[in-house]
């Protein structure tokens, strides 16, 4: 029969790893938007500054926004390597979190929930509880 104290950890695990899974799938949405713009290439012409901005200063703007962030196209090149690591985070984050639900392998649960701080809030609450639930981890390999 379990303890109290042994069932909140266990949902503790649980939230860690479900937490972790959630900001893995937003940061590869985020990265496939990254790459989805450059690979679209709709960016500068749709760019919302294009209304702040006054009409006639908006094409001398575009060029220097084109020349100095990319390398010829219009949306910078260093968006696809952040979408890269955004999809590499976000597959280790939830692969973490799966981890962390079935509580297989505490190393990976916490590289997942550290790969899921890259969005934020739920990243760090999923690093607390899996660090919280570190005990379940033993108790299932006994």
């Amino acid at each position: 029969m379990e303890s109290n104290g042994s069932s909140q950890r266990r949902g503790l695990l649980t939230a860690g790893g479900v937490l972790s899974i959630v900001a893995g799938i937003l940061q590869i949405n985020t990265g496939g938007g990254l790459i989805g713009c450059r690979l679209s290439g709709s960016f500068i012409e749709d760019f919302p500054l294009t209304i702040t901005f006054l009409p006639g200063l908006w094409p001398i703007l575009k060029q220097h926004i084109i020349y100095l962030f990319s390398l010829g196209d219009y949306v910078p090149t260093g968006w696809v390597i952040q979408g890269g690591f955004f999809i590499v985070l976000g597959i280790v984050a939830v692969v973490g979190g799966i981890s962390a639900i079935s509580r297989k392998r505490f190393g990976l649960s916490l590289a997942g929930a550290i790969c899921a701080l890259a969005s934020g809030l739920f990243g760090i609450l999923a690093i607390i509880f899996v660090a919280l639930g570190k005990r379940e981890f033993r108790s299932v390999r006994s």
